[in-house]
């Protein structure tokens, strides 16, 4: 009818003009306002049934999302809204209640819940402040989420609880909205004499009495926003109790911390019981990929930790735990925070986490590995001091004391408080079950158990799990983990000549390890994240923190609340004899043998050990200055004449100037009274100076593989356009204790070796190939240096010239001998001689067969013996002698070429003889190398003090391959400068060296 008036009367039936017309007209809004809402209901009242009529609850549909159209679009203009005063003065939001809470239908709800936060969002007429409105919102969230409901949609039930989280906003910026949402149907009785809030409140919490908050905690596990906006919510209300007596005793009575405990608790128990650590084998890391690092097996039973549903199931729990951290933090009620605590003790810790550390073993197949692991994550999820205090100091079996927790709200413990806590006690003691006690087998227990574990994947977690306590809670350690003793003053520390002596043998000792790269760049970084990471650890901050008592500052104390936290960390040492220092040094003896995730581990935890600034290093990692050895020949300056005042100045100044001149003397290098860590270093430097001489071409294997890590590091960088940077090689021939870090890298040593062709032409491709395949197999490059006096049969290596096309591998010459087809001279080009391209590239795939055939090859611990001569070692071992069978190589049955080739190149070394002359048997009987020396590596120990090395039986028995062997000495180089960092970024920071 609508149509045929409008056309009767020639009106048009649409224009966009009209349509302006009409939104700017607050008249014209209002009476379609008015008239979509009588049509609403009527559509309802006509209906019997909208959850089996379509058409009307379509037509429902239509209307309601009319309606809100009309709210929104008003609310964005000018004054006035007469909609918005319509909707508030006729109640509209209890009819649409009662439609949406009838007609089972998700699109209607879905349509009342946005014309509820319509409704909100327009901050007119007061509505969430109206009891009213308060009680209709509430009736429609109860009813379409409860359990006779519909089941809703991902989209309609983030709308729910967003709409729930909305209100908990208004709640926040005005507490006075929160008495229309929260009633208690028993704080008042008419019998009740004149008492305070607290004495009013008794009995059991209803849900009727706030059914927003139910709501909300019925969502706190959901992922995604619904779970984000549940949780916010939930914060928001839990902040507003301190502002309410009534609400505070409300929820301690409540069910929230049991709800909460119980959830996590549940969230826990759906971990996997046991799990291996493993990496995607599309994302496996260089470092591991260059090792023998072997996937470990997963089966039904046995979860990777990489695969997603662990991971989905991790992430939940972490982001659950971080939940009550949150409640925690934003809660200022004292005792609302003691009833979470406890509940998360009781139930948590007590029934599930402490029970599964104790149940672990490494037989049943990775329950150690796993229940570390989610302790680990634990550790480095939380910061609130309250939680972990409660979990370390129960876990750590730390003397429980009874203190006093001041309330703030005049109470110690509220009557609500201490009827929950007995409810509590009585639910543990219905089940009949009798707790482990954590004074029997503690934390500390287990980690020293674990550590001695012959499952490499336990001791890496373990490692794992100590260097967060170290690092995050180093305050615990201290008084547990770690046996210290106390220590007063300055006098221990070390001298200015001593401090230069260790930076500089740590120096010596990570040049011995060899290697050509800009060292300096790199140490220079490493500097400045050590200097990072000490500024950054918990216990640093009284010590970096500039001195403002001046200004009357206090530093910031951990803000503790729950009594028997441990007190602040004081100057202290570790003891050589400490269980968890020496088990960690009896696995870096076998450094070489470890997997290399667990030396990274390992590596890790020894430097987090020396990271605090109330740790002195001297006796368990530097020299104790009660063990300096000084020289006889006096340095000081001689005495005045005639003799000065002892009262004078000039005294004064003369005995500074001598205490000064004794902190720059050198104590003399004893290497049987080195600590632990610093012989089996220098143990560790030998093993490589033994690698040297036993494996062929061990400096240009371990220079390609650290060029190899380079190229995987910027694989996805752009190529850069200028060259690199000249490398500052490190020599390993001679270095001593007194040599100054320039002379490590030293200008001569630049100049004695040849410039390296760059390494992104050839290892480009070898990278991808050893990345992508279990075989490694790719094209090795050669830059092999010219850094060993050429012998009278030899001849000099030939590089290729600046035009040698990039694709075209150069080749290692075996026997010193330019190999057939390569030209010598100069400016001559690869194909000069008459050679063929195919003779070329079967060369190349002849020599990298051979290097593949050395890093596949399988070695042991060196055994370092002590020589009588001075400086002397003894290398046992037999040489790797370099196979010539090129029958079959990793890519197949060779080609007639490539034979050909192999037979060229094994006369060239029978005649020659080849790398085996090398390392050919002197007439003393020790390995050396073509100039006579035998290759002793760095030499940093004091002349004349032998170098013993012991292996262990099970050590003895075995072996890796050369490749793990290479990955190894280049994870102990950066190790070795890791160390010499923070000594001397200590030194700095912390004031702990003596120069007087």
């Amino acid at each position: 009818m609508d149509f045929w008036s409008r056309l009767l009367a020639h009106t048009p039936l649409s224009s966009a003009a009209s349509r302006k017309d009409f939104a700017k007209d607050p008249a014209r809004r209002l009476h379609r306002f008015e008239k979509e809402y009588s049509q609403l209901l009527h559509a309802w009242r006509n209906s019997s049934n909208l959850a089996h009529d379509d058409e009307a609850a379509e037509h429902i549909e239509i209307r309601l999302q009319e309606l809100t159209n009309l709210l929104n679009d008003e609310s964005r203009r000018p004054l006035p809204h007469p909609c918005i005063a319509f909707a508030a003065a006729k109640q509209v939001y209890i009819p649409v209640t009662k439609i949406a809470t009838s007609s089972f239908n998700e699109w209607i709800i879905k349509e009342a819940v946005l014309f509820f936060a319509s409704l909100i969002e327009s901050e007119e007429e007061a509505f969430v402040e109206k009891e009213t409105f308060a009680s209709s919102l509430t009736n429609l969230l109860v009813r379409i989420t409860g359990a006779n409901s519909i089941r809703l949609g991902a989209d309609t039930e983030a709308r729910v609880v967003e709409l729930a989280f909305n209100i908990t906003t208004k709640i926040r910026l005005d507490p006075g909205i929160l008495t229309a949402w929260f009633k208690s149907q028993q704080n008042r009785r008419p019998d009740s004499k004149q008492l305070d809030y607290r004495e009013k409140f008794a009995g059991r919490t209803q849900k009727q009495d706030f059914p927003l908050f139910y709501l909300l905690m019925d969502y706190i596990h959901h992922e995604g926003k619904i779970g984000d906006f549940a949780r916010t919510g939930l914060l928001y209300i839990i902040e507003a109790a301190s502002s309410s007596v009534l609400l505070e005793q409300w929820i301690v009575e409540s069910d929230l911390s049991t709800l909460m405990a119980t959830g996590l608790g549940a969230l826990y128990s759906q971990l996997s019981r046991k799990l291996v650590i493993d990496h995607p084998p599309n994302e496996l890391p260089p470092i591991l990929a260059f090792s023998d690092y072997q996937h470990p097996k997963s089966n039904y039973e046995v979860v990777s930790s990489c695969s997603f549903q662990f991971q989905s199931h991790l992430d939940t729990f972490l982001s659950h735990l971080l939940f009550w951290q949150d409640v925690l933090n934003h809660c200022r009620s004292v005792e609302v925070k003691s009833t979470l605590l406890e509940h998360f003790q009781v139930i948590f810790l007590k029934q599930l986490l402490y029970p599964s550390l104790l149940e672990s073993s490494d037989v049943d197949g990775g329950s150690s590995v796993a229940v570390l692991t989610y302790l680990r994550r634990i550790l480095e999820s939380l910061d609130h001091p309250d939680m972990v205090n409660l979990i370390l100091h129960y876990l750590l079996g730390l003397p429980d004391i009874v203190g006093s927790v001041s309330s703030n709200t005049g109470d110690v413990v509220s009557a609500a408080r201490k009827r929950k806590s007995l409810d509590l006690a009585t639910m543990m003691a219905s089940k009949g079950e009798t707790a482990a006690d954590p004074l029997l087998f503690n934390l500390v227990d287990l980690i020293l158990a674990c550590l001695r574990s012959q499952n490499n994947q336990t001791v890496y977690v373990t490692l794992q799990l100590v260097s967060v306590i170290l690092k995050r809670h180093h305050r615990y350690a201290v008084i547990t983990l770690l046996y210290t003793e106390g220590v007063l003053g300055d006098s221990n520390h070390r001298t200015f000549g001593a401090h230069q002596q260790e930076v500089e043998y740590l120096m010596s000792l990570a040049g011995s390890v060899g290697g050509q790269d800009n060292f300096d760049e790199i140490y220079d970084n490493i500097l400045k994240d050590t200097l990072v990471r000490l500024e950054n650890h918990p216990c640093s901050i009284k010590l970096v923190t500039p001195k403002t008592s001046t200004h009357n500052h206090k530093l910031p104390e951990v803000p503790d609340t729950l009594p028997g936290a441990p007190r602040d960390v004081r100057s202290h040492t570790l003891h050589p004899s400490d269980p968890l220092l020496n088990i960690v040094l009896d696995r870096l003896e076998t450094f070489f043998l470890n997997p290399v995730d667990t030396n990274l581990a390992l590596t890790e935890a020894i430097f987090d050990l020396a990271v605090c600034g109330f740790m002195h290093l001297e006796g368990w990692f530097m020299r104790s200055p009660l063990n300096y050895v000084y020289e006889e020949e006096d340095d000081s300056p001689p005495l005045p004449d005639p003799p000065l005042d002892p009262e004078s100045q000039e005294y004064i100044e003369y005995k500074q100037m001598q205490s000064m001149q004794e902190s720059r003397r050198r104590p003399r290098w004893v290497q049987s009274s080195l600590p632990r860590l610093l012989k089996i270093l220098q143990k560790l430097c030998d093993q490589v100076a033994a690698y040297r001489e036993t494996i062929p071409r061990f400096d240009d294997l371990l220079q390609q593989r650290r060029e190899a890590f380079q190229i995987a590091d910027c694989a996805s960088q752009p190529l850069p356009l200028h060259p690199p940077r000249a490398r500052t090689p490190i020599s390993h021939s001679s270095a001593t204790p007194s040599t100054e870090r320039a002379g490590v890298f030293s200008d001569e040593g630049r100049n004695a070796s040849r410039e390296r062709p760059s390494g992104l032409e050839g290892f480009a491709q070898r990278i991808l190939s050893e990345l992508g395949t279990p075989t490694r197999s790719g094209s090795p490059r050669d830059r092999r240096e010219a850094k060993r006096v050429p012998s009278e049969r030899s001849t000099p290596v030939s590089f290729p010239s600046p035009d040698t096309p990039l694709y075209l591998p150069t080749t290692p010459q075996i026997g010193r001998s330019v190999s057939p087809g390569i030209s010598s001279a100069p400016g001559g080009g690869p194909w000069d001689g008459g050679s063929r391209p195919d003779t070329f590239a079967s060369q190349a795939r002849a020599f990298q067969a051979i290097d593949q055939s050395i890093l596949a090859r399988k070695v042991g611990i060196p055994d370092i013996r002590s020589a009588t001569a001075v400086g002397e070692k003894s290398v046992m071992g037999e040489p790797i002698s370099l196979s010539f069978d090129r029958q079959r190589t990793a890519g197949g049955v060779s080609s007639a070429d490539e034979k050909k080739a192999a037979d060229e190149e094994e006369a060239k070394a029978e005649e020659g003889g080849g790398e085996d002359a090398l390392l050919a048997p002197s007439e003393d009987g020790e390995q050396t190398d073509e100039d006579g020396s035998n290759g002793d590596g760095d030499g940093a120990g004091e002349p004349g003090t032998p170098t013993t090395a012991t292996t262990t039986a099970a050590a003895a028995d075995r072996s890796v391959s050369v490749s793990h062997v290479l990955t190894n000495a280049i994870v102990l180089q950066a190790f070795l400068f890791e160390l010499a960092s923070v000594v001397q970024v200590r030194a700095g920071l912390f004031d702990e060296v003596r120069f007087a």
